[in-house]
């Protein structure tokens, strides 16, 4: 049966201990480093865990280890606790697991000593993350350095697993990590004997969990941690993401018809926006602003009233061309557009897709019959097909 975690002495304030304020008390004065002022209190919680753990199934977890002689302390006052409940006669489970929180990173470089005197591990990905990248979680001026996606840390956590496995021993992970349905695929790929999250997030993490191949995760962890920044872990878990779900290159949310959008300012950004309404783009100012490098570069009217503005970008997540049919012609470079066709290809995925579409598409243009069919199409999915069929998507 599962057995239920104890977890002694965490991050959470207790009034009557009357530990003073400190400026940063994530470095400071709690969890396991108080408990040998507070020795009393410490055995009474550990007798009182093993006294109930003689009616169900317990693990004690001690939070904060940054050091073997913690552990080796800890194991001592436990002995200690037992061995009185035995004078006393008092009945408990005698192989009740011991583990820790691996949260402080120096940790992970003593795991197989570590796994000499406990039974498991959990990760506590909120700690560990603002240890590992030295950021103070609770500072607004350096919050957006606090990634869990850092290559760093996604490497930190396979180095903990692999190390904790080799020696037999079980290693999950809680915090805010294990919460996300985005990441799971990476989690999975991990190899963790347990994630652990709040109760409503668990139906839809089972769901999605059936859907991954162990195999297919494994493989984008290597690619995440191969990444060398945060926002490109990003894109590659939406590009995964939209792989699963087999999602088109085009497709009829990505297409707007008879928009009243006077300039070409105005059509770059409301195209864009789409593309962050259809969740296929996390930026949408960032990728307008790589569109609008192009547009500094050369024009992309094709005239005839066409245009083809495009962009290789890290910041699309799922390659798209996007349709905009104006009502009125607006001013793009030298010449009129009223038919706009978007290209926004991955820069990490897209490969030589960027140059094949967009040559297939300009010669297309060159016909009649293809711009009348587009301009007068009823709907935004017959645009859609026929887009699929003419550049064979």
């Amino acid at each position: 049966p599962q057995r239920d975690a104890a977890l002694l002495g965490g991050d959470k304030p207790v009034d009557y201990l009357n530990i003073p304020a400190e400026a940063n008390p994530f470095l400071g004065y709690r969890a396991v480093r108080i408990y040998e002022e507070y020795a009393s209190l410490f055995t009474t919680q550990l007798r009182s865990i093993l006294r109930a753990s003689a009616h169900g199934n317990l693990k004690i977890m001690i939070p904060m280890i940054s050091s073997m002689e913690e552990i080796l302390w800890v194991k001592e006052k436990l002995a200690e606790a037992k061995q009185q409940l035995r004078n006393e006669h008092i009945p408990f489970d005698e192989k009740i697991p011991l583990g820790i929180m691996l949260e402080v990173p120096s940790v992970m470089f003593i795991i197989d000593q570590c796994c000499e005197e406990i039974d498991f591990f959990s990760i506590g990905s909120n700690d560990l993350t603002q240890y590992l990248l030295a950021v103070d979680r609770d500072n607004a001026k350096v919050t957006r350095h606090y990634n869990s996606l850092n290559p760093a840390f996604l490497r930190a956590l396979d180095f903990a697993v692999q190390a904790v496995h080799r020696q037999g021993k079980w290693i999950g992970l809680c915090g805010e990590l294990g919460a996300k349905g985005s990441v799971l695929p990476l989690l999975v790929g991990l190899g963790l004997d347990e994630i652990s999250m709040g109760a409503p997030s668990i139906p839809a993490a089972k769901a999605r969990m059936a859907q991954l191949d162990s195999r297919a995760c494994r493989q984008l962890l290597n690619q995440a941690m191969a990444c060398r920044t945060s926002l490109e872990v990003e894109h590659l878990l939406a590009q995964f993401r939209m792989s699963q779900q087999d999602a088109p290159l085009v497709t009829a949310q990505c297409i707007t018809l008879d928009s009243d959008w006077r300039s070409k300012e105005e059509v770059i950004k409301g195209m864009t926006d789409n593309l962050l309404l259809a969740g296929r783009c996390r930026y949408p100012r960032k990728l307008e602003a790589d569109l609008w490098a192009r547009e500094a570069v050369f024009s992309t009217g094709l005239g005839f009233s066409f245009a083809i503005p495009h962009s290789k970008s890290e910041h699309i997540e799922q390659s798209t061309i996007s349709v905009a049919r104006l009502n009125a012609p607006v001013r793009w470079g030298d010449d009129e557009a009223q038919f706009i066709i978007m290209l926004t290809l991955n820069k990490h995925a897209a490969g030589d897709q960027h140059m094949r579409i967009f040559s297939r598409l300009a010669r297309r243009i060159m016909h009649e019959e293809f711009r009348n069919t587009l301009v007068n199409a009823a709907s935004a999915d017959a645009i859609a097909s026929l887009l699929q069929h003419e550049l064979e998507l």
